[in-house]
């Protein structure tokens, strides 16, 4: 395979610079020459497997081997200002405009604004998980690229599906909620614009043309340019900020304190339940981290981008459910359309055409800003070749990658089509938490272990410290979900994961600093992170969670038959060009094959 593999890279390289369309753009890899090398490669698939489990990329290896394969390089032509714009532009749509009233109604009641200071918290730990990475490792993969670095390939391999998914159900519920707001912006209701088909399962039988349309239209300016994308973004977002403010004053203009009596009619475990799905809302931020590779300066843009996003975005959205709970009583706040409906109910009908169009503007933006972060993690994701190098291609002329663009909006629209909005949000919230949890996981990795540099020993103690805080947390979300009124377990749960941590912190050494921008209170934000993130999963219902588990082992056979063979082969000739150029400069491949058999190779 060795200098062959090599040269056939090299050569995949060209031709997806010319923008061609044949096997070699989708499987260019020694193990699909033939069906005999295929054969082979299934062979050998235990041992590849091992190799991948254990394979860590290097931080110089995403910067500039897996960037080089794209053919061309994004613009850097990104601040803080547009990443501040980008986040808010990323993440009020329709989280807070369609899920709120549903929440507040079915799981939550007034104490909705509660669930959205747990989402919001959990949140921003993720915030700063990802903002250390970001600022260190500056490659459109994002949270894909960081756990390559730090957990290897096959756990970064299972988050890519997962944040594949992500995006796509997330565009999809989006663009079915654009659809409700638009109804009733024309004074109808939100399945008069929708085709019912009967002969469909109840979940997938409102057929929805509309957010199909909207798709396409955003998938053609995402495709543009990404500076100009984020210019109408920001101003876009101005605009949808003002009409939040709208909505806050001229809602409490017809608030009665008595709509917020009983304040939380469903409990703790109501607003805990909410939280989860309301994660939704938050939703998008990550997409700022993939354009790490187009920011001018990441050290200092990506921090305040990243969080100066995230803490508008809490306040905007504890406003605006405060309001509207103080508007009406939450059994009579509607779940399709909350805010319109409100300000219709207390005789503003003439303020519900303005907060369908901030609705409806808010959302475009989440729509554009996601198609922008998925075609940038899909194209990272394709440069290690784990799917097909064809989505790694970025155009010469736009500096944008199209071709990923279009595919992921492709089956966004698929998606958005058939599948009713409260499937969405719940599966949606899975994998983002998910996703949320192994990237604090790996943080945590990234300041206590060094390979070739931290002992035996000291490796040992973080194992067992990472399992004891990621096992009690399961067990504590475990005890939620089943129990409905126990509370001995957490005796022993929430314990056990203080002193894991407290040990990770006093007793294990740290491995690395950061160079530029750090997390603070490592090991305790992140293993708060952690906690938080895998206690809202065991609040959604056991059904997301089976859909979930079918899309992991679909994941799984695909990883089996095509990527672990595709990523192997393409890790494999790039170990043998490390060695080549040794030789040739004289060195004899020793300084940077030693540190490929230390980390695995990429």
């Amino acid at each position: 395979m060795g200098v062959e593999s090599a040269g056939m890279a090299t050569a995949a390289v060209k031709k997806r610079r010319g923008c061609s369309c044949n096997k070699d753009d989708f499987l260019p890899e020694e193990s699909f020459k033939s069906w005999e090398t295929y054969g082979k490669a299934l062979g050998e698939t235990v041992m590849r497997l091992r190799d991948r489990l254990t394979s860590r990329s290097l931080e110089q290896t995403e910067l500039t081997e897996v960037r080089a394969r794209s053919g061309h390089e994004m613009k850097r032509n990104l601040s803080w200002w547009d990443l501040i714009w980008f986040g808010i532009g990323a993440v009020i749509g329709a989280g807070i405009f369609v899920l709120t009233g549903q929440e507040a109604q079915t799981e939550a009641g007034p104490a909705v604004v509660l669930s959205f200071v747990v989402s919001g918290i959990s949140a921003m730990l993720s915030v700063f998980c990802y903002t250390e990475f970001a600022v260190e490792i500056p490659v459109a993969g994002g949270s894909f690229a960081y756990l390559r670095v730090e957990l290897g390939d096959f756990m970064a391999f299972i988050a890519a599906g997962n944040i594949l998914l992500e995006y796509v159900i997330g565009g999809a519920a989006v663009a079915r909620s654009w659809t409700s707001y638009f109804a009733t912006l024309l004074n109808h209701e939100p399945n008069d614009f929708r085709i019912h088909a009967t002969s469909l399962a109840k979940d997938y039988s409102r057929l929805d043309p509309i957010a199909v349309a909207v798709i396409t239209i955003i998938c053609a300016v995402a495709v543009i340019s990404t500076k100009a994308t984020s210019r109408f973004n920001y101003i876009a977002s101005i605009v949808h900020v003002l009409i939040i403010v709208f909505i806050v004053v001229a809602g409490l203009t017809k608030a009665k304190v008595d709509n917020l009596t009983p304040f939380t009619p469903f409990g703790a475990r109501g607003i805990f339940s909410a939280s989860a799905v309301l994660f939704f809302a938050y939703v998008g931020f990550d997409a700022v981290s993939t354009m790490a590779e187009e920011t001018k300066n990441p050290a200092k843009d990506i921090p305040i981008g990243l969080v100066g996003a995230m803490s508008i975005t809490t306040l905007a959205y504890c406003l605006l459910a405060l309001t509207l709970c103080l508007m009406q009583p939450y059994q009579k706040i509607d779940a399709d359309a909350p805010f319109s409906v409100a300000f219709q109910a207390v005789g503003m009908d003439w303020a519900k055409y303005i907060v369908a169009f901030g609705a409806l503007k808010g959302m475009t933006t989440v729509l554009l800003v996601s198609a922008v972060g998925q075609a940038r993690y899909l194209t990272h994701i394709a440069r290690t070749h784990m799917v097909p190098p064809w989505f790694a291609n970025v155009h010469e002329r736009t500096g944008t990658p199209i071709n990923a663009t279009v595919v992921m909006l492709i089956a966004t629209a698929v998606i958005a089509f058939f599948t009713s909005l409260g499937i969405l949000s719940n599966l949606l919230s899975i994998s983002t938490l998910f996703i949320f949890m192994l990237v604090a996981v790996a943080l945590l990795v990234r300041r206590y272990y060094v390979s070739g540099e931290t002992s035996a020993v000291n490796r040992n103690k973080l194992v067992v410290c990472l399992l004891l805080i990621v096992g009690s947390s399961v067990a504590t979300a475990m005890y939620w979900g089943l129990s409905k009124k126990g509370w001995v377990a957490y005796v022993v749960t929430v314990p056990m994961w203080f002193l894991a941590t407290l040990y990770l912190a006093v007793f294990v050494p740290k491995a690395r600093a950061p160079k530029l921008w750090g997390v603070p209170l490592v090991p305790w934000l992140p293993s708060a992170s952690i906690a938080i993130n895998i206690f809202l999963l065991g609040s959604i219902d056991a059904k997301s969670f089976m859909r979930f588990g079918a899309w992991t082992v679909f994941l799984l056979i695909y990883y089996f038959f095509i990527g672990l063979h595709a990523s192997y082969d393409t890790a494999k000739g790039s170990e043998m060009v490390e060695k080549v150029k040794g030789l040739e400069e004289g060195s004899g491949g020793g300084g940077s094959d030693g540190e490929s058999s230390r980390r695995g190779g990429n």
